[in-house]
C-alpha cells in the first residue's frame, strides 16, 4: 500500500466515490489505502455530504503550514497540555471552519467562529485570536463585528478589563431570534410593496407568496428557539433529598 499523505488525485478520486455513494472501505480499496485513513480524510474535511477536494487538498496544506510555524524542526506536532492530539484538533477547527464558510460566513469569519468553539472557556480576547490565527488585528476585529452584528458572539470583560468574545448556549438563542426578527422586517417591507403595486397585480400576488412563506418561517424559528431554549437548557429541580425522582412508567 502507498504511504505518505494524500496528494490532491487521490482527494478528487475520494470525492467522486463519495459521489456516487461509495462506502469508505471501497473508496480505499481503490487507493489501497487503508480505510482509517480515509475516514479521517473525510471527516476532518466536513464528513461525506460537504467533502470538496480542492477545498481539503487546501486545508491540509494549511495546517501543515501552521505546523511548521509552531512546531520545532523535526519534531512532529506535539499533544496538548489537555491529552489532546494537535493535528487531531487542528483538523476538526479547519473541518468545522470549512462548514461555517460553505453556510454562508467569510472565510476568516468562519476561522475566528471556529476557533472561539473549539476553545474550552468558550472565549478569547483579540490578543488570543491574533496569536491562534496568526493574522492581523484588523482581520480579527473585523470578523468579531460581522459574528457581532449576526448575534453569534457576545462581547463581555475579563476581571483585567480586556474585551472577550464568547459563544455559549445562549449566543444560539439570540441569534435564532435576531433571524426570526430579520424574517418579519422583510415581510412588512414586502407587504408595503404589495400595497404599492396594487393587490390585484401579479407582482403583488408574488410579493404576497413571498411574505406568507417568509411570516410562516420567521415564526417557526422564533416558536422553536424558545421551545429548545426551555427544554434544553432549563435545569430540572432537584428532589427535595438531592436524588432524582425514578420514572414512573419503568417500574
Amino acid at each position: 500500500m502507498p504511504g505518505g499523505r494524500l496528494d490532491q488525485d487521490e482527494r478528487r478520486q475520494i470525492a467522486s466515490g463519495l459521489a456516487e455513494g461509495l462506502a469508505y472501505a471501497e473508496i480505499a480499496r481503490r487507493l489501497e489505502r487503508p480505510t482509517s485513513t480515509i475516514t479521517r480524510e473525510v471527516m476532518r474535511n466536513g464528513g461525506p455530504t460537504v467533502y470538496r477536494a480542492d477545498i481539503a487538498h487546501r486545508a491540509t496544506e494549511h495546517r501543515a503550514h501552521r505546523r511548521r510555524k509552531t512546531a520545532p524542526r523535526g519534531q512532529e506536532a506535539p499533544r496538548q497540555d489537555d491529552g489532546r492530539d494537535a493535528e487531531a484538533v487542528l483538523g476538526f477547527e479547519e473541518a468545522l471552519t470549512t462548514v461555517f464558510e460553505q453556510s454562508g460566513l467569510p472565510r476568516m469569519t468562519a476561522r475566528v467562529l471556529a476557533s472561539l468553539y473549539t476553545t474550552d472557556a468558550g472565549s478569547l480576547t483579540a490578543s488570543e485570536l491574533v496569536q491562534r490565527l496568526q493574522v492581523s488585528p484588523a482581520s480579527v476585529s473585523k470578523a468579531i463585528t460581522f459574528l457581532e452584528g449576526q448575534g453569534l458572539v457576545r462581547r463581555e470583560r475579563d476581571e483585567g478589563r480586556r474585551e472577550r468574545y464568547s459563544v455559549d448556549d445562549e449566543v444560539w438563542y439570540q441569534s435564532m431570534i435576531a433571524s426570526a426578527r430579520a424574517h418579519a422586517r422583510l415581510v412588512e417591507t414586502v407587504r408595503q410593496g404589495v400595497l404599492v403595486l396594487g393587490p390585484t397585480t401579479r407582482a403583488a400576488a408574488r410579493l404576497e407568496g413571498v411574505a406568507r412563506f417568509v411570516d410562516f418561517v420567521g415564526e417557526s424559528i422564533a416558536r422553536a428557539a424558545e421551545q429548545a431554549r426551555e427544554i434544553l437548557y432549563t435545569q430540572p429541580e432537584a428532589a427535595s433529598d438531592g436524588i432524582a425522582e425514578p420514572d414512573s412508567d419503568r417500574g
